[in-house]
């Protein structure tokens, strides 16, 4: 059974930093592309990033590059995303995903329950 567990969410201040964690169990974790959305009140999911098993990263909207950085340990089965600067406007329930590249976009195949992040001005 594939399992994928967030954790490290919570309610910071703007300008503070969060590290989510997402840890994976019940594939082969090296194979996979990990991937983070990110899904606000009343609001379509977003893509915030990927990174393959090489360590390639890709994010999202502009708005979170140079913020945001995901990172993996293969070793652990874990993949992170790294949170500085927050701003309000990343308040969302943060999920992280397993899937593949399918003609250059990012396709998950399974995904966890997500970790809550409100960021307060």
């Amino acid at each position: 059974q594939v399992q994928l567990v967030e954790s490290g969410g919570g309610l910071v201040q703007a300008g503070d930093s969060l590290r989510l964690s997402c840890k994976v169990s019940g594939l082969t974790f090296s194979r996979h592309v990990m991937g983070w959305f990110r899904q606000a009140p009343g609001k379509e999911r977003e893509f915030v990033g990927h990174i393959t098993w090489s360590g390639t990263r890709t994010y999202g909207r502009d708005s979170v590059k140079g913020r945001f950085t995901i990172s993996r340990d293969n070793a652990k089965n874990t993949v992170y995303l790294q949170m500085n600067s927050l701003k309000t406007e990343d308040t969302a329930v943060y999920y992280c995903a397993a899937g593949r590249h399918v003609a250059g976009t990012f396709v998950d195949d399974y995904r966890g329950q997500g970790t809550q992040v409100t960021v307060s001005s």
